[in-house]
């Protein structure tokens, strides 16, 4: 479980001590919101992409050859990063960082799922709930680690972190993952069309998010080409990258992965957004914005260790709709003279949406998903995930311009309220939680 572990939170760490740092490297290289954002885009535009890759990667190989690989670029990456060159070079650190950083989670998924398969368990409540609050816990880490790390040595040492982490993962997976069987017949070829025009596709679009116009529409047209050509690819593939007819046959999975997405557009917009309001609009330090978001993880890590049970899983996703609604609409009326008490307690009830949605849709991603596809589907899981992140850099970018402030702080309020509202109605409406809710309490009355 340890390997499993130091190797799934090397994404969300590397998530989280980016939001403080966003200020110092802009500042450092004469950039606003608009160009840093794309230091948070670029690590997920690439996990989106690497994700499912990966996920199918482990399917096919191996989760121990996986991990290694992945730990290993981790540790170039970092070593790139501290090389001051410009935005546009740590945007590519972070792409980078984003391919290595996606191994943990599916690889970890897979080796749960077939050891709980060859012993006979149900879902593993306390372990999915131990790899969900481990990341709650880095992400707790992650905002204060970095504003110290960057009042000692500067931001570069948000990259140089990374080594030893990423040397702990590699250790403990040689260590402890067992070798890999080897394959029982010749893989299959690898979907590279689908995985290009995916890419394009979603780089095309994020490039005309970033800053929308008139003129720039030819970028949203080339996306939806791009978009049409990946379906059409994909619905003739053999192996398709994502399987889109899979997709469409397993409602409870299409709509966990709606769920995740409108759930971490908001956490994101959160976790960057609001510490660069803090940083600029109140004039909090690196270190001073990264302890203010302690309440939000603090509380999530909380969250996360008390939603173990596989049961209640459809009350915890309505109280994760109706915590980000209620501090969306608390957002409207914080302004630059709003009592420190307020902002801690706003935090705190965004890390109670983040601790909760995490555990109840690992939950059920779990429950609807055969075993030989497990690790496929927990890398779409994340790209779900992740593409939200996508979104929410966009909304950042367009809602604070050159200057993060509190007018562009009302207007991501605005986004948010939308984004929570139309959270709770999917939530709501689906009945496969019902239906799965009562399956688990029959399995366990039968036990």
């Amino acid at each position: 479980m340890t390997p499993l572990v130091a190797s799934a939170v090397l994404n969300p760490i590397n998530s989280t001590l980016i939001a403080v740092a966003l200020v110092p490297i802009g500042q450092a290289f004469g950039a606003g919101p608009g160009r840093t954002a794309w230091l948070i885009s670029s690590l997920y535009l690439a996990t989106a992409v690497g994700q499912p890759v990966v996920g199918l990667l482990v399917d096919r190989y191996g989760a121990r050859r996986v991990l290694l690989g992945g730990a290993s670029v981790v540790m170039v990456a970092g070593v790139a990063g501290m090389i001051p060159i410009s935005v546009e070079w740590l945007t590519g650190v972070r792409a980078v960082l984003g391919i290595g950083t996606c191994a943990g989670f599916p690889a970890a998924m897979a080796v749960l799922r077939r050891r709980a398969d060859q012993i006979g368990e149900g879902v593993p409540a306390r372990v999915l709930s131990v790899l969900a609050m481990s990341a709650q816990t880095v992400m707790v880490i992650g905002p204060t680690l970095g504003g110290v790390l960057i009042a000692l040595f500067g931001w570069p040492a948000i990259f140089a972190v990374n080594l030893p982490l990423a040397g702990i993962s590699l250790v403990l997976t040689l260590l402890w993952v067992p070798k890999d069987t080897p394959a029982e017949k010749p893989a299959e070829k690898i979907d590279v069309a689908g995985i290009a025009l995916f890419s394009a596709a979603l780089l095309v679009l994020l490039c005309y998010l970033m800053e929308p116009g008139i003129g720039d529409l030819w970028l949203l047209a080339a996306a939806l080409v791009l978009g049409g050509l990946f379906v059409r690819v994909e619905l003739r593939a053999r192996k398709p990258f994502i399987d889109l007819r899979m997709l469409a046959a397993n409602g409870p999975v299409l709509r966990t992965y709606s769920r995740q997405a409108l759930s971490f557009l908001a956490i994101y917009t959160i976790m960057f957004g609001y510490v660069q309001w803090l940083e600029e609009a109140r004039g909090f330090a690196e270190s001073a914005a990264g302890l203010l978001l302690l309440p939000m993880s603090g509380v999530a890590v909380g969250a996360a260790a008390l939603s173990g049970r596989p049961t209640g899983v459809r009350l915890r996703l309505l109280l994760v709709g109706a915590a980000l609604l209620g501090g969306s609409v608390a957002l409207l009326f914080v302004n630059d003279g709003t009592a420190l008490i307020w902002l801690l307690v706003l935090a705190a009830l965004f890390g109670l949406a983040q601790g909760l949605t995490s555990v109840a849709n690992q939950t059920t991603l779990y429950r609807e998903t055969p075993a030989e596809t497990m690790g496929t589907a927990s890398g779409l899981f994340r790209t779900a995930q992740y593409l939200g992140a996508i979104v929410a850099a966009t909304v950042i970018a367009q809602c604070y311009g050159g200057h993060a402030d509190s007018g562009g702080l009302h207007r991501l309020a605005v986004v948010l309220i939308v984004t929570s509202a139309l959270l709770l109605v999917v939530t709501a409406a689906d009945r496969a939680l019902l239906r799965a809710e009562r399956r688990e309490r029959d399995r366990q009355a039968a036990m």
